[in-house]
C-alpha cells in the first residue's frame, strides 16, 4: 500500500517554475513549505498554515488565501493578481518587491485583489508595488503611517 506525500514534501519536489492549476491546499499545514518559485492559478490555500513558508518569486493568480495564515512568511518578488486575501495573516511576512495586482478581465473592476482585513503589522513592506487592489490598508506603502509608528 503507497502511502500518499504531504502537500508540502509534494510542492517541494516539484521542479522549477511548475504551474498548478485549481489544487485545493485549503486547511493544509504548510508550515515552512518550500513553494518558491512555482504558479499557481486558481489554487485555494484558504485557511492553510503557512507561517515561515518559502513563496519567493510565486506568481498567484486567482488564488484564495482567505484567512490563510502567512506569518513570519516569505513573499519576496512574488506576485499576487486577482487574489482574495481578505482576512489573511501576514503579520512579520517579508513582501520585499510584492506585486499586489489586478488581472485584465475586460470588465473592470472585476480581477482585483483584495485586501480587505489582512494583516499586516510588523510585515516588510520595502518596494512592494500595489496595481488594482480593493480594500486596501491605509498604510500599505504610499501612505504617511504604518503599525507602530507615531
Amino acid at each position: 500500500m503507497t502511502t500518499r506525500p504531504s502537500a508540502r514534501n509534494r510542492l517541494a519536489a516539484l521542479p522549477r517554475s511548475t504551474s498548478l492549476t485549481a489544487e485545493d491546499f485549503a486547511g493544509q499545514d504548510l508550515v515552512s513549505a518550500l513553494l518558491a518559485p512555482l504558479r499557481f492559478t486558481r489554487c485555494s490555500f484558504a485557511g492553510a498554515d503557512l507561517r515561515h513558508a518559502d513563496l519567493d518569486r510565486c506568481s498567484l493568480k486567482f488564488c484564495d488565501l482567505r484567512h490563510a495564515d502567512l506569518r513570519g512568511a516569505s513573499l519576496r518578488g512574488t506576485r499576487l493578481a486577482g487574489c482574495d486575501l481578505r482576512h489573511a495573516d501576514l503579520r512579520d511576512a517579508d513582501l520585499t518587491g510584492a506585486v499586489l495586482g489586478s488581472v485584465n478581465t475586460g470588465i473592470p473592476p472585476h480581477g482585483l485583489t483584495d485586501l480587505t482585513g489582512a494583516r499586516f503589522e510588523r510585515a516588510v513592506l520595502r518596494d512592494v508595488r500595489l496595481e488594482g487592489v480593493t480594500g486596501e490598508p491605509s498604510w500599505l506603502p504610499g501612505q504617511r503611517s504604518r503599525p507602530g509608528s507615531s
